[in-house]
């Protein structure tokens, strides 16, 4: 579905996958990615700040969550977040 761009379904069945696997972080970041994708950062924003509230390192998921923010014009809630992937890198 990534390959043929189509997010929303993928958001679709990955949410069912994160339902029945909520600790997994893979298909949490994935759900995440959808999200993103198929301009649903409200959604992308809540499944990133689940996972870094769970992991406060995971690289991806801080300049995942640093980008939606941005996305959404909220740049001084955002900056901070890059900083922080930024160091991680």
């Amino acid at each position: 579905m990534f390959t043929d761009k189509d997010y929303a379904a993928a958001a679709r069945l990955l949410a069912d996958v994160v339902d029945e696997y909520p600790e997994q972080t893979g298909p949490r970041l994935l759900l995440a990615r959808a999200y993103y994708h198929s301009a649903q950062l409200r959604r992308a924003e809540e499944q990133l700040r689940a996972v870094v509230d769970r992991n406060p390192v995971e690289h991806y998921a801080t300049l995942m969550l640093g980008r939606t923010l941005q996305r959404q014009g909220r740049h001084d809630e955002a900056a901070p977040w890059l900083r922080m992937a930024e160091s991680f890198a």
